[in-house]
């Protein structure tokens, strides 16, 4: 075979078999399909013809009879061609199945045979060096990024330390402020006698209050 293959043509591929079966059970079934509508066609006919005959009376009845057993012939005809059909469409679908496992298999071929070449390619002691070579330099860079961050801190941090101490300085100087010219603004008490002996008690608060705050406001200008 494979020498007439040489000479009339080249050798057909299992898939090009399975093609060509495929369409030949397509066009066996298209076939039988309408060999079954042709049948149905004449059934009806059939079935008609009798009833319009037995219309007509006894002297008929042999006609009739004729017709019934050609009528029960074309039921057998129809369901042998059902049948048929049925069994024609189950081999289509297993020969169905049967390519697509061949072309899954095919598939699989071709995957497992990249794999190979990957696998050959990728060579694990070198993968390591590498990971680790770039283990390595990514340190080096963190490295080297913290050594110019402390280099910018150095360069700028008493420029912006000086200027956060100023700012610090002013709110708590204009705090003190507000604070003493709250203190000063409190209401006296004008009744007498009782004023007068209230007057170094309510001294003596004032003095105290002012000595605290001062006290907090130091702590704050050396914090």
């Amino acid at each position: 075979m494979e020498f007439l293959f040489t000479i009339f043509g080249k050798k057909k591929t299992s898939q090009e078999i399975l093609q060509e079966n495929q369409r030949a059970l397509s066009r066996l079934i298209r076939e039988l399909d309408r060999e079954r509508n042709h049948l149905v066609q004449q059934e009806w006919k059939i079935t008609a013809d009798i009833k319009r005959t037995a219309m007509q009376g006894q002297q008929v009845k042999e006609a009739v009879k004729t017709m019934a057993k050609d009528l029960v012939r074309t039921r057998g005809n129809i369901r042998r061609v059902t049948i048929a059909r049925a069994n024609i469409q189950a081999v289509a679908m297993k020969l169905h199945t049967v390519g697509s496992i061949a072309s899954m298999a095919q598939a699989m071929n071709g995957v497992t045979k990249a794999m190979t070449a990957m696998n050959q390619q990728l060579k694990l002691p070198e993968i390591q060096k590498i990971m680790m070579d770039f283990e390595r330099q990514s340190d080096i860079m963190n490295m080297k990024e913290e050594m110019m961050n402390d280099a910018i801190d150095d360069v700028m941090g008493d420029d912006d330390e000086e200027e956060s101490d100023a700012i610090v300085a002013q709110v708590l100087d204009e705090l003190g402020l507000q604070l003493k010219d709250q203190l000063a603004g409190l209401p006296s008490t004008g009744i007498g006698s009782v004023a007068n002996s209230a007057g170094p008690t309510r001294k003596a608060v004032l003095d105290n209050s002012d000595a605290d705050l001062e006290a907090r406001l130091e702590n704050l200008r050396r914090a």
